[in-house]
């Protein structure tokens, strides 16, 4: 079972994308969603993260104010709104499942069991 990334793309600083994840039913319902970045090691980068019922929703410093976080349970979608991108954003950008966690979504990358492959952001200059 695998999460489908998409949205994806080369943009202006100062612009914005939407990304967009979809999940099996049986690995979104009940589960928080996460979006990290993929660093250069084997350790992905926390950028946003959603409760199951979406509820609760958690940022790192980097995306406060300029990303925004949702999902559509009854699509099984996760989505990540990110406006006024810089540079210092490009990345491949993952979303994650944290299968069964009811409660509050966590930062740290190691809680999550499912994984995308990743859609490449790139903010040019």
């Amino acid at each position: 079972e695998q999460l489908v990334e998409s949205g994806g793309g080369l943009v202006q600083a100062g612009g914005s994308l939407k990304l967009s994840c979809a999940a099996p039913g049986r690995i979104f319902e009940s589960s928080a969603m996460g979006w990290f970045r993929q660093t250069l090691g084997p350790g992905r980068e926390f950028v946003a993260a959603i409760s199951w019922d979406g509820g609760i929703t958690t940022f790192a410093d980097s995306a406060k104010g300029r990303f925004t976080i949702s999902r559509d349970n009854a699509k099984n979608m996760v989505y990540l709104q990110m406006n006024s991108l810089k540079p210092e954003d490009t990345a491949v950008y993952r979303c994650a499942s944290d299968w069964l966690n009811r409660g509050a979504p966590v930062e740290n990358w190691r809680h999550y069991d499912y994984w995308g492959q990743g859609t490449q952001v790139t903010v040019s200059s």
